[in-house]
């Protein structure tokens, strides 16, 4: 029995057992989430399922893919299954390839083409449902996708439904941004896959491991291989060591799959072979899910990805070779029991297994957001925390976003508003780098080469060294996609590349420049409007200071790690010095000419250190990086006294030309305010903390340390204490004390708590107690000295002293100064400074 779409005519699925309870749930709500396991059949079943339902009323579906292999595939086998073409009832957006007509009522889209169409029309008229795919793949643009959904929903069609597919998503936390979407549930079908483990040796190359792996399978089972790679590097690596392995009139056949193939390219990996024929497919993870390889009964996983980490504190990506996750494990597990039982070679332990993160983290959190605010500023939300989010935007992330589209144009100084040339970037549905640009290559003539680069810039490197050690220059890419220069491109990777830079072209409504009309040597100042921020300039050390800060080094070998300005595409962002892996030379003169909004000129007033003196200069920069430098004439008197003043925070107060006089001031008001906190603080700390306060207004036309030695610093600190404080001064703390010998002794208050004369002993005669200071309060430490102005004692009790240790030191200065003065009873006896009383 066949109809048209409630009904597959393939034999049953898992799936179709949930349909009815699906359909009833769309029905009664506005949005539901499906959890189904890999295999049941959810992304091509549902949407065929769904499209009689009376309330899609002849609307379209339309429904979200992650990857476009699986958007193309998907779309194939539902037109298939109508017995149409792709671009009838089902069709397909994806990046440079669109298969839709009047008639097409299910759209599979990809690649931000679901952004496009709500930023195009933010009520999607038309459009009855829409469908997230594979959701826990938590994708950018599905997230992005599904927040503007959920507000287009809420402000402009309450009508509109939304559907979120998944296989291993936790669907509570979904269900519940969805305002608590009822969850279906399929428990799948799937085949018992056998799984043996077989750890990878440090000592052996993943690549021979994975290819021996191989080997092993084909000879130990029946059906296809399906292996799992990191990356289009690794699947090349590991065909040339498995045909080494397998016998020359094998009957094995090796195909590639992955996101940067042609689509012929794509079909024929999922094509079924001739009966007596073997197929071994290397894949990225981009076989994980969605995509049903025919005759696959054996999964070789080298338990790897590649995916690309971003960092806000460099602003810059990279891409990692990271482990899977136990879930990515286990869908790629599943490929071997799709049609038949099936075997899975994880090359990792047990123990390894058990301790896999269980899912990778969604690309929200880890992406470069740049893409994701500039869509969001075009659909006219100021902070992303006005839309639903399964995961919030990181806010560094979104603060480097912003940084880097103030600076390409994008945003408007306050970084709140998207402006025209903004607009026109978003309209691209490019990185708003690339689409910067092509923006400002255009005028120049340089569109053609623009769109060039734009592909080049989106792969991979893909030329083929044969042997020779990888170059960075993008030039050479640029001649290699022209069919020139001395490395080759696989023809198949060439062809694709040329396709996409058409398709390019004709988006842009550019006409064709031949390769003679545009030099390689203009990529330079184009990849300096796509990383304004990856200009370098080349210092002493053979290494580059980027515009936007951070350094960056070439390989040894690179050639042009001797020009002294490139821009950087592509470094690996590590260590303080990160490696450069994609570049070009660039010539400063066209720098100048065409980026006049990165160059400023800054005026610095600053203190020198060497010559302890205020300098100014005027320095024209690119960013962060010095281009010239000219000393001024006549810095502004204001920014030399603040640099002044700096000076003399950074040097200290000993900058300041202190006298004995000024500093005892210093050290008096210091002590009488430990002991009355209403005098000011004229400690160092205190002085340098308020140097604007009491010295800056002396400062006038001084800007060395040569001038400030004209202050009078005494006068200065006493400037700061009122009539009466310098009276209680002379009171309180005095300068010296007068001894009994008539002497005008210093009284040293370096120790606030225990101010001090040093004074010799026989001048001390006749004085019964220890003087005090401070209204009486502080009584004077009391250095005693021999006649040679040696320290024989230290008291702060002078009775106890003439009453006890007075006849031991007695003793001992009798022995040593026989000719002075040394009485029996020195309370009783005449003070003097000689040696012996006058008489």
């Amino acid at each position: 029995m066949k109809e048209t779409f409630g009904v597959i005519t393939k034999a049953n699925l898992p799936i179709d057992s949930v349909i009815p309870e699906l359909r009833q749930s769309l029905a009664d709500n506005r949005n539901a989430v499906l959890i189904a396991a890999p295999g049941a059949g959810k992304t091509t079943r549902v949407p065929l399922a769904l499209l009689t339902e009376p309330w899609l009323a002849d609307r379209k579906i339309i429904m979200l893919e992650p990857r476009r292999l699986a958007a193309r595939s998907s779309a194939k086998y539902m037109a298939d299954k109508l017995g149409e073409q792709v671009g009838e009832t089902v069709g397909y957006r994806v990046k440079m390839d669109t298969r839709v007509s009047s008639r097409t009522r299910i759209e599979v889209v990809t690649e931000g083409v679901l952004t496009r169409m709500l930023q195009a029309d933010p009520a999607l008229e038309g459009v009855g449902l829409v469908i997230f795919d594979e959701f826990h793949e938590r994708s950018l643009q599905a997230d992005l996708g599904l927040a503007l959904c959920l507000q287009s929903q809420a402000l402009l069609r309450d009508d509109l439904k939304l559907l979120v597919m998944s296989a291993t998503l936790e669907a509570e936390p979904v269900a519940g941004m969805l305002g608590g979407a009822p969850i279906v549930r399929s428990e799948g079908r799937s085949y018992p896959v056998e799984t043996i483990y077989r750890p990878k040796m440090a000592s052996v190359p993943m690549e021979e491991t994975v290819a021996q792996a191989i080997a092993d399978a084909l000879r130990s089972h029946q059906g296809d291989v399906l292996v799992f790679l990191p990356g289009v590097g690794e699947i090349r690596s590991v065909e040339a060591k498995l045909r080494g392995k397998l016998p020359e009139a094998s009957m094995v056949r090796i195909v590639h799959l992955h996101g940067s193939l042609t689509a012929d390219a794509q079909d024929q990996a999922l094509a079924p072979l001739p009966p007596e024929q073997r197929k071994v497919v290397l894949a990225t993870s981009v076989a994980e899910t969605s995509l049903t390889v025919e005759g696959i009964t054996v999964v070789v996983d080298s338990g790897l990805m590649r995916t690309s980490r971003f960092s806000p504190r460099t602003g810059m990506s990279r891409l990692e070779t990271l482990t899977v996750s136990a879930a990515s494990a286990d869908q790629r597990r599943g490929r071997a029991g799709r049609l038949m039982p099936g075997t899975c070679y994880r090359l990792w332990s047990r123990e390894e297994q058990q301790a896999l993160s269980p899912r990778s983290s969604p690309e929200i959190l880890e992406a470069d957001l740049a893409p994701l605010l500039l869509e969001l500023s075009v659909w006219g939300v100021q902070d992303a925390d006005e839309l639903e989010w399964l995961d919030s935007p990181p806010a560094p992330a979104l603060q480097q976003a912003r940084d880097l589209l103030i600076q390409l144009g994008a945003l408007d100084k306050s970084g709140r508003t998207v402006t025209p040339h903004g607009k026109l970037m978003a309209e691209f549905g490019k990185h708003p780098r690339m689409a910067h640009m092509l923006l400002r290559a255009m005028p120049l003539g340089l569109g053609d080469m623009g769109c060039e680069l734009a592909v080049i810039l989106g792969e991979r490197d893909f030329i083929r060294y044969e042997g020779r050690a990888a170059n960075v220059d993008i030039r050479l890419r640029l001649e290699a996609l022209r069919g020139r220069g001395a490395y080759a491109v696989e023809e198949g990777t060439r062809r694709r590349l040329t396709e996409e830079v058409k398709r390019l072209r004709r988006e842009l409504d550019i006409g064709f420049a031949s390769a003679s009309e545009s030099s390689v040597d203009d990529i330079g100042l184009l990849l300096a409007f796509a990383y304004p921020d990856r200009i370098g300039n080349r210092r002493d050390n053979g290494k580059y200071l980027l515009s936007g800060g951070r350094g960056a080094e070439f390989a040894f070998g690179q050639a042009l790690a001797h020009e002294p300005w490139i821009v950087v595409a592509d470094v690996d962002d590590k260590g303080s010095d990160s490696r450069i892996r994609a570049a070009a030379p660039v010539d400063f003169e066209q720098l100048e000419a065409n980026l006049q909004d990165e160059l400023h000129t800054e005026t610095q007033i600053y203190w020198d250190t060497v010559s302890k003196s205020v300098r100014g200069r005027a320095r024209k920069k690119l960013g962060a990086l010095p281009v010239e430098e000219t000393p001024l004439s006549r810095p502004p008197a204001d920014q030399v006294l603040q640099a002044l003043l700096e000076g003399i925070r950074l040097e200290g107060l000993e900058l300041l030309p202190w006298t004995k006089a000024a500093r005892q001031l210093q050290e008096r008001t210091v002590f009488i305010r430990h002991h009355d906190s209403s005098w000011p603080d004229l400690t160092d700390d205190a002085l340098i903390g308020s140097i604007e306060q009491w010295l800056a207004g002396y400062l006038e036309g001084m800007k060395s340390r040569s001038d400030l030695q004209r202050l009078n610093l005494k006068d200065l600190l006493e400037s700061m204490l009122s009539w009466e404080q310098r009276r209680e001064l002379e009171n309180s703390a005095p300068t010296h004390w007068t001894v009994p010998s008539g002497s005008r002794v210093p009284i040293d208050y370096g120790d606030i708590d225990a101010p001090t004369v040093s004074v010799r002993l026989q001048e001390l005669f006749g004085l019964p107690e220890t003087p005090r200071i401070a209204g009486g309060r502080v009584p004077l430490t009391l250095n005693l000295l021999s006649p040679a102005q040696r320290p024989v004692q230290v008291t702060r009790d002078l009775a106890s002293f003439w009453s006890n240790a007075y006849f031991e030191v007695r003793k001992d200065l009798k022995g040593r100064y026989p000719k002075h003065y040394w009485p029996d009873n020195p309370l009783e006896a005449e003070a003097t400074r000689r040696v012996r009383p006058s008489k």
